[in-house]
């Protein structure tokens, strides 16, 4: 378990502050942690001498329910606080702060003028 925590999450959500969690997002990496902690722990033998592998709740016991979607929204919300306490003039708070004067154009992009050379 070691190694789960000290190696293997740490890679995996590096970069996690600035991630968009997506509900597939959420599912792929919920399914990857699940897969790494099979792995991990090894299958059980059950009293009758048959060998299973872990439930997931089992996993959520192993692991203390600190679980990795838990740990990016935990991140998130730290880089967030970061932000809030840097000073106004800073760069990074300018940019969070930032609206842009317009937006698009409604409908499709026109196509004047990008086609005409290739006829």
């Amino acid at each position: 378990m070691k190694l789960y925590w000290s190696v293997i999450r740490p890679i995996v959500v590096y970069g996690c502050e600035k991630w968009v969690l997506k509900e597939s997002i959420i599912q792929n990496l919920s399914v990857f942690e699940r897969k790494i902690l099979r792995k991990i722990s090894g299958p059980t033998k059950e009293a009758n001498g048959i060998w299973r592998i872990k439930t997931n709740k089992e996993l959520y016991e192993l692991i203390k329910h600190r679980n990795i979607i838990n740990y990016v929204k935990a991140q998130r919300l730290s880089w967030f606080g970061h932000i809030n306490r840097r000073p106004e003039i800073s760069i990074v708070k300018r940019i969070q702060k930032w609206k842009p004067f317009t937006g698009r154009p409604a409908g499709s992009p026109s196509l004047d003028g990008k086609m005409s050379g290739m006829i």
